[in-house]
């Protein structure tokens, strides 16, 4: 993920994460600045494109990998 820079940015996209359907918990290794790594924890796949959305609805971009 990029374009975070504080723990304020990590806050709102694992709020945003949190919401999607199924996921139960979202951290973030946060590099501010740079990329920082995002694990999502779920009971069921959820769908790459939920979580995209999330990330963008919260202001933010997903690196390509």
């Amino acid at each position: 993920m990029e374009g975070m820079t504080c723990g304020h940015c990590a806050r709102a996209v694992t709020t945003a994460l949190e919401a999607v359907d199924g996921v139960h918990a979202a951290s973030i290794e946060l590099v501010p600045g740079g990329v920082c790594a995002v694990t999502v924890t779920s009971d069921r796949p959820v769908p790459f494109d939920s979580v995209r959305a999330a990330v963008e609805d919260a202001g933010y971009s997903l690196a390509p990998s």
